[in-house]
C-alpha cells in the first residue's frame, strides 16, 4: 500500500537516490551532496510517496502557501511510474496550499504528462542561470 506523507526530514542521500531512480538525476546535481542538502533544507513543502516504508516518490516545493507554490522536483521511481503516484503527489501538494497557484517547469521528457492530468500550459515562463546574461 502506498502512503503519502508531509515530511520534513528527508536525508540528502534518500533524495539523491529517488532523483537517480526516477530519471531526474540527469537534470539535478546528484554528485554535489552539499547542494542536494541545501535543496532539501531550503524547501518548505515536501511530500513523499512510500511503499512499505521505501521512498518511491517525492514532491519538493518552495511556497508562500497563499499565492505561489513552485514544485521544483517531482520524482517517482521508474518502476512505479504510470501508476498515478506523480498525480497524487501533485494533488497532495495542492491540498497543502489551496489558495496558491501551483507552478512547475517540466523536464523535456514529461511535457506530455502534465496536460493529461489536467494542468494548464503557460507559454510565458523565463529563467536565468547566470547573472552575467543580464543586459
Amino acid at each position: 500500500m502506498i502512503t503519502y506523507t508531509l515530511e520534513k526530514n528527508i536525508s540528502s542521500e534518500a533524495f539523491r537516490e529517488i532523483l537517480i531512480h526516477s530519471g531526474l538525476g540527469a537534470r539535478r546535481p546528484v554528485d554535489d551532496p552539499e547542494r542536494l542538502r541545501a535543496m532539501i533544507t531550503n524547501a518548505n513543502l515536501i511530500l513523499t510517496a512510500r511503499d512499505a516504508g521505501e521512498l518511491i516518490g517525492i514532491a519538493r516545493s518552495v511556497t508562500d502557501f497563499v499565492y505561489c507554490t513552485y514544485l521544483s522536483d517531482l520524482a517517482v521511481h521508474q518502476k512505479y511510474q504510470a501508476k498515478g503516484i506523480g498525480t497524487e503527489l501533485i494533488r497532495q501538494t495542492k491540498l497543502q496550499t489551496p489558495q496558491a497557484k501551483l507552478i512547475l517547469l517540466s523536464a523535456p521528457a514529461a511535457t506530455a504528462y502534465y496536460p493529461k492530468i489536467g494542468m494548464d500550459r503557460h507559454n510565458f515562463c523565463y529563467y536565468l542561470d547566470d547573472v552575467q546574461q543580464l543586459k
